[in-house]
């Protein structure tokens, strides 16, 4: 069984507002496939992935460098046009989006942090988490902004420009700036990548409790056991498939399915 949040987050279900109903899928993929380049030069990134992601859980994505998890993250956040197949985000048909109606549904209704934190570095802390308001047009809730800039501890840091803050309060900046629209989805793209050990697990553990005491769904590709744990379910890719899910994992876990997995690869 989960643990309580370790911070504050105050549940309501109101604030996430997910597109379908709990018994559905957040994010769905059918058949998906990604080609880069034609011919002889071609390369199958993806090759007929069929996934589903439960709204309000945590789910790490991971495989060997080259097994396509990247690919299939950007594919299901509507970053890159699959070459065949589908993804749902809620009820919208991501691929049959036209470029207009996709970047509204990025903007408004998905979450996105990574590696590189991807701040500005002229604006404060409070300017950058709150920019996809801005660029939206929309302004903010005071309250549901005060209750993420408490919960990821950047009260009195809302004034600093990036190159003032350490890079796990950055990238706590860049949660903030995720979840200020009370996004649908959140993908997280190596988000402990460039950051210290007490950093990653910092921003882990924020992301664990955005699951589990705001009900947010978060998709996670990572190549680190350790971050992997933290989520409900982890999917292995291989050669551009799905080939194993794991529940409630733990490191040791993960480290023994990656490992088996490198085998197979290694027999052929």
């Amino acid at each position: 069984m989960r643990k309580q949040p370790l911070l504050s987050w105050e549940y309501n279900v109101s604030a996430v507002s997910p597109p379908t109903p709990r018994t559905s899928a957040a994010v769905a993929a059918r058949s998906l496939t990604k080609v880069y380049g034609s011919g002889d030069a071609a390369v199958t990134a993806l090759d007929g992935v069929e996934v589903d992601f439960a709204p309000g859980r945590f789910t790490a994505i991971m495989g060997a460098s080259g097994s396509g998890k990247s690919t299939l993250m950007h594919c299901l956040a509507g970053l890159d046009r699959p070459s065949g197949g589908s993804v749902h985000i809620g009820e919208s048909d991501v691929t049959r989006l036209d470029d207009k109606r996709l970047t509204l549904l990025r903007r408004d209704h998905v979450g996105f942090v990574f590696q590189k934190f991807n701040l500005l570095p002229a604006l404060s802390a409070q300017e950058n988490i709150l920019l996809p308001l801005a660029i939206a047009g929309r302004k903010p809730d005071p309250a549901w902004f005060n209750q993420i800039v408490t919960a990821v501890g950047l009260r009195d840091r809302l004034e600093h420009k990036p190159s003032e803050l350490s890079g796990g309060q950055q990238q706590r900046v860049a949660l903030a700036r995720a979840l200020v629209t009370r996004p649908w989805v959140v993908f997280a793209d190596e988000p402990t990548g460039n950051l210290d050990s007490r950093a990653s697990a910092e921003v882990l553990r924020l992301l664990r409790d955005a699951v589990n005491g705001l009900g947010q769904t978060v998709i996670m590709v990572t190549h680190d056991p350790v971050a992997a744990a933290h989520a409900d379910r982890v999917v292995f890719l291989a050669d551009g498939r799905v080939v194993r899910e794991l529940f409630e994992p733990t490191a040791d876990k993960v480290l023994d399915v990656m490992g088996s997995l490198d085998a197979a690869v290694g027999a052929r």
